[in-house]
């Protein structure tokens, strides 16, 4: 099985490993098509204005712009994705806290569509970098590329593969799955949560990774403590699975 993850902004400054090359990422034979990318995105770092790089980033101000600028992805070191990325998802992941087995499991087992790097393992190297989900550099859009470059290697990789799709809804622009999977919405008093929802993608990977299911129907029966399914549905290849909190 195989668990789809987004990225998240925030990410820690750690670094376990030597900068990036065609080993540090799965598809390696594609290697050439994510240098393009990373390229197009450190050329304008070099050439842009103060305003059009905090546009770039993300960022509010230019309180750290010139640490920014100051970073070169292809000789800066580099961290494994999932210790890297520090968000809400990834905290009530918990991978550093999980045991060596489950730690295994989430490195082989988890793709994560990093606006930047696209479709990544888990485990992949990967440096420090900003960018703000959707943003574009002139006409080169980031999930356009990535969805046009790598969804036949991901097709052929998924065909025989059990799939969770964990991740928001932007990153069906990246790629979108062409065999059955399953995807997740979460309730709380019968309203849906949105930025939340982050933490209970990080639950229900915790758990996945923890006791490890082979099949839909192992997945099925994971006892997860504070969520019930109250509803699915099936639309076409994608079934839904409508969870209510019950914390």
């Amino acid at each position: 099985m195989i668990i789809l993850f987004s990225p998240s902004e925030a990410k820690t400054d750690i670094n376990t490993y030597n900068h990036i090359d065609k080993n540090s990422f799965i598809f390696s034979k594609l290697y050439s098509k994510r240098e393009r990318a990373l390229k197009i995105y450190q050329d304008f770092i070099k050439l842009s204005s103060e305003k059009e790089l905090i546009k770039l980033f993300g960022i509010k101000n230019s309180k750290y712009l010139n640490d920014l600028k100051k970073i070169n992805i292809f000789y800066s070191q580099t961290n494994k994705a999932v210790i890297r990325y520090s968000g809400v998802g990834y905290k009530y992941l918990g991978y550093d806290s999980l045991d060596n087995d489950a730690k295994n499991f989430i490195d082989s087992h988890l793709i994560i569509f990093s606006n930047l790097f696209g479709p990544i393992l888990s485990k992949d190297h990967i440096p420090y970098y900003k960018l703000k989900q959707g943003e574009k550099i002139g006409d080169f859009a980031f999930e356009r590329y990535y969805n046009e470059n790598f969804s036949d290697t991901l097709d052929n990789f998924l065909k025989d593969k059990f799939i969770i799709d964990l991740r928001a809804s932007f990153y069906n622009k990246f790629y979108t799955p062409k065999n059955d999977y399953l995807t997740f919405k979460f309730l709380k008093n019968g309203k849906v949560v949105s930025h939340w929802a982050k933490a209970y993608r990080g639950i229900v990977a915790r758990e996945i990774a923890k006791i490890r299911p082979k099949n839909e129907n192992e997945f099925m029966r994971i006892d997860f403590e504070t969520l019930q399914i109250t509803e699915v549905k099936q639309i076409k290849n994608n079934k839904e699975l409508v969870f209510e909190i019950l914390e």
